[in-house]
């Protein structure tokens, strides 16, 4: 790693306390599970082990912007952007961007909006893969 002029470094309870002081514009983060209106469902499967919750939930309520990156499906096929989430959230409405290996969406009113597909990827595909309303 190289740090470029005006890197700053920083221990966790710094890095808390900016994001609870509402001082972070944008988190990228990962998740299981996003619903069409924004729930995000990124910290536990029932019946698996539980590190802990992190500071996922922190981080989303605690900045203006939620992008988050993902696999469009889980390992059978099924998708893991849906209608509404199964799994416990880490928050309600708080996603902005879903960023997967099929394209690009974004949560408006109504659902989803397709910003962009990957690359050989077509429409029918990523409507198909998607469980979640998808918007015009």
């Amino acid at each position: 790693m190289t740090a470029l002029p005006h890197s700053a470094f920083f221990d966790s309870a710094q890095s808390f306390a900016m994001i609870r002081g509402g001082k972070i514009a944008m988190a990228i983060l990962g998740a299981m599970e996003v619903s069409e209106s924004g729930d995000l469902a990124n910290w536990m499967i029932p019946g698996k082990l539980v590190k802990g919750m992190g500071g996922a939930m922190d981080l989303v309520a605690g900045v203006k912007r939620v992008v988050v990156v993902m696999d469009h499906t889980n390992k059978a096929g099924e998708s893991k952007i849906l209608k509404a989430c199964t799994l416990p959230l880490t928050g309600q409405g708080v996603v902005d961007r879903i960023v997967t290996n099929l394209g690009v969406l974004d949560v408006v009113e109504g659902g989803l909006k397709l910003v962009e597909r990957a690359d050989g990827i077509t429409d029918s595909e990523l409507r198909r893969a998607t469980e979640a309303t998808i918007v015009d």
